[in-house]
């Protein structure tokens, strides 16, 4: 007969017979994607287990990415990712509701700099010229209302001249392409592994060295670089997809360092993975 989901555990190690169990609920659909999971206190009480060896079962959980712990919150049960299509260049915005999740953005940093204040590396992306001013942009972006995404940008102010901070609470691509003379053309990026430090953590809302991946992009338009942006997306939320042809012509690869291609992520520096 098996055993019922709430009788204490009988066999040896008890973090396997819970983590079995707890696996079980968190795909029963029992608690619904974004549902509170038990705490740990409740698991130590239901199953007669130690809070040590619940906290073990919760965590692996975590790291399974059936379930997701909000600091301060609690732990739920995980939604499926978003996703980010590495073939298209498509709006967080337009992305979030295709996935059925509430799309916000709150604008951290906002203000116009000169081109004479930008960093060298920054400025070379931009083609080298210095251009007579950039906008400088920090928003987080929020899937349901939690925080998925860290975006830092630099664009060129000549490219969208009037462009204001209410702009960018939507999506900046969707703005870009009202300008009657600007035409987006594709954006270079690269991707890599990070950690994240303290401060970019808290903004996401997560245990800083926490994993998360970052991408760095430069933004073409007709007229050349326009745009040069750091994007942090949490580990535990997005995924990342592609699709591969067999047809088509081969482009030649390259393998980059960070040292020889572009500034290391925001607050990462130490802690990439290479």
């Amino acid at each position: 007969m098996m055993e019922s989901e709430t009788s204490p555990l009988q066999r040896t190690p008890a973090y396997h017979q819970l983590h079995d169990r707890l696996r079980h609920l968190a795909l029963s659909g029992d608690i619904p994607p974004g549902g509170r999971f038990p705490t740990e206190r409740e698991l130590s009480q239901r199953y007669r287990v130690s809070r040590v060896t619940a906290n073990k079962a919760l965590s692996q959980l975590v790291m399974e990415g059936l379930l997701q712990f909000r600091p301060g919150i609690g732990t739920f049960v995980r939604k499926e990712a978003l996703e980010f299509d590495l073939g298209a260049l498509v709006s967080f915005t337009h992305k979030a509701r295709h996935a059925g999740r509430a799309p916000s953005t709150r604008v951290l940093e906002f203000e116009r700099i000169a081109g004479t204040d930008l960093p060298d590396a920054v400025l070379q992306e931009l083609g080298g010229s210095v251009p007579a001013g950039v906008f400088r942009m920090v928003r987080l972006r929020l899937a349901d209302g939690i925080p998925v995404i860290l975006e830092r940008h630099h664009l060129r102010a000549e490219v969208c001249p009037q462009l204001r901070r209410e702009d960018l609470e939507g999506s900046l691509y969707q703005r870009l392409r009202l300008e009657p003379d600007l035409r987006l053309t594709g954006a270079d990026q690269v991707l890599r592994a990070v950690r994240f430090g303290k401060s970019d953590a808290a903004h996401l809302q997560v245990e800083a060295g926490s994993a998360g991946l970052w991408v760095h992009a430069v933004g073409r338009a007709s007229n050349g670089p326009a745009w040069v942006e750091d994007t942090l997306y949490r580990g535990d939320l997005y995924g990342f997809v592609n699709t591969i042809t067999i047809d088509q012509p081969q482009r030649p690869g390259r393998i980059t360092t960070m040292s020889l291609f572009s500034p290391a992520p925001p607050q990462a520096t130490e802690q990439t993975i290479q």
